[in-house]
């Protein structure tokens, strides 16, 4: 028999979600059948699954020791030296200033992610058990592409996930990002599109008619600084310093449609223009997109994460992207 007591990143979910992870090799039917012969309770009674469940609930597995072993993958998080940029930390949550290069969470199975550094930062610094694992798994609320810089937000309890999920789906965070794009951007504005994925390309193809599967999109850029002039380190042409705001947040999205107006970021190989980027790349060495998510700010939040409410967080972009703004918008 093994008793598990239900702490706080347990409570609040369905009592059958947490048997599967429990027992996370074992099919659901072999867990209902448990719980319809009682070999599972809940409380010292006999449940259905459905249940939400509470601190201090406790629940037994009448299961022999070989049983659950066989039905229990071991955890084995990936322990690492790699060290996090935090911009801020409490009980709850994470804000991680991520550089580019760096995946926001697996694309393979063997991938090493954030996510992956932020376990590892947690069990090293004793917020965390091997043991709790099993159970609960901390996690990311936003993503950024690879080679896209900035704030990401990760949720060290599961009310802080659960949480920071519900601001995010219903767009109350604000999240506005820096990018160096071709071109002369005149004056602030509001666009909107349908963005359709090609999966076998790892594409998007914005269009401004709705085609069958695509997603409504919405876009707001401002000029902060522009160039038009050469300067010392010889750099031609019209180049825009921008702060995106994020209206909706789709896979590619502030690439593509900032390129499918004429506007493509610096750096941005797959939706760029090739000659600058080859250009930056041979001047600069850069070799990924100038987009960084810099700056979030929270709207009002009731209940225990109310202390967020009004807070903003600002994450500084790496060197080449401050290197190139000085030299484009600053040196003459």
């Amino acid at each position: 028999m093994r008793q598990f007591i239900v702490q706080q990143n347990e409570a609040g979910q369905r009592f059958d979600k947490l048997l599967l992870k429990i027992l996370n090799k074992a099919p659901k039917s072999f867990i209902y059948k448990m719980l319809r012969k009682k070999n599972i309770v809940l409380n010292g009674k006999k449940a259905d699954g459905s249940e939400r469940l509470a601190v201090n609930d406790e629940i037994k597995l009448f299961l022999s020791d070989a049983t659950i072993e066989q039905f229990q993958e071991a955890v084995d998080p990936v322990k690492t030296d790699y060290h996090l940029d935090i911009i801020y930390e409490d009980s709850h949550l994470l804000m991680i200033n991520k550089p580019y290069g760096v995946l926001s969470q697996k694309a393979e199975k063997d991938d090493i992610s954030l996510v992956e550094y932020i376990i590892s930062y947690l069990l090293s610094s004793k917020q965390l058990t091997k043991e709790q694992l099993v159970s609960f798994r901390p996690g990311i609320c936003n993503r950024l592409d690879r080679n896209t810089s900035g704030l990401i937000l990760a949720g060290k309890s599961l009310l802080g996930l659960q949480e920071m999920a519900r601001l995010l789906k219903y767009r109350d965070v604000d999240k506005y990002y820096l990018c160096i794009v071709k071109g002369k951007v005149k004056e602030r504005q509001r666009i909107e599109g349908y963005l359709e994925k090609d999966t076998g390309k790892n594409t998007v193809i914005i269009q401004q008619e709705q085609p069958g599967n695509s997603d409504y999109i919405c876009t707001e850029y401002e000029p902060l600084a522009y160039s038009s002039v050469n300067n010392s380190r010889g750099v031609k042409g019209s180049y825009t310093l921008l702060q995106v705001k994020l209206i909706t947040g789709r896979s590619h999205q502030i690439r593509a449609h900032l390129a499918s107006i004429g506007y493509p970021i610096v750096g941005d190989f797959k939706y760029g223009e090739q000659k600058t980027n080859l250009f930056f790349k041979s001047t600069y060495g850069l070799s990924h997109q100038l987009l960084h998510s810099y700056r979030m700010v929270f709207p009002v939040i009731e209940g225990e994460l109310s202390y967020l409410s009004g807070k903003e967080f600002k994450a500084e972009p790496p060197e080449i992207f401050d290197k190139m703004k000085e030299d484009l918008f600053t040196a003459r």
